[in-house]
């Protein structure tokens, strides 16, 4: 059996759910928010990692793990669709009018592709940063 630690690099192996990682990586994007994905110490060999709003230092110790989303992405995975591109696009193409409804469509399309496809560019291990610098863990995704 693996023993508790309060080493972030007791770590072999982060668990998250493939909604926790989009919706982690949707809040980065859409608004700029510190959202991280957390593991609560005590560390152990497999650790899951939650959705968390970072809202600033911790006072116990040690303090939980904070893994940024897009730290665990290939170089290849899709960037979010923004609406301003999802409008470039509409309006570069000369057969198809601009509308507003059209515009909230295309992109309401985009944001679901992207979707779709950005976790299959989750790699198989991640650098994490811990207090004691970078440590690699594998990741596996639930669900």
């Amino acid at each position: 059996m693996d023993e508790a630690s309060d080493d972030p690099r007791r770590i072999r192996t982060l668990a998250v759910t493939v909604e926790d990682v989009i919706a982690a990586l949707e809040a980065r994007s859409q608004r700029d928010r510190p959202v991280v994905l957390r593991a609560t110490p005590p560390f152990s060999g497999r650790m899951r990692a939650r959705l968390h709003v970072a809202t600033g230092e911790y006072d116990e110790s040690p303090a939980p793990l904070h893994v940024d989303p897009e730290s665990l992405l290939d170089d290849a995975a899709p960037t979010y669709p923004r609406p301003a591109d999802t409008e470039d696009e509409l309006r570069a193409e000369p057969d198809t009018e601009y509308t507003v409804e059209r515009h909230h469509d295309r992109h309401e399309d985009a944001v679901a592709t992207w979707r779709e496809t950005v976790t299959d560019h989750v790699r198989d291990t991640a650098t994490v940063e811990t207090p004691y610098g970078p440590h690699e863990v594998g990741v596996s995704l639930l669900g």
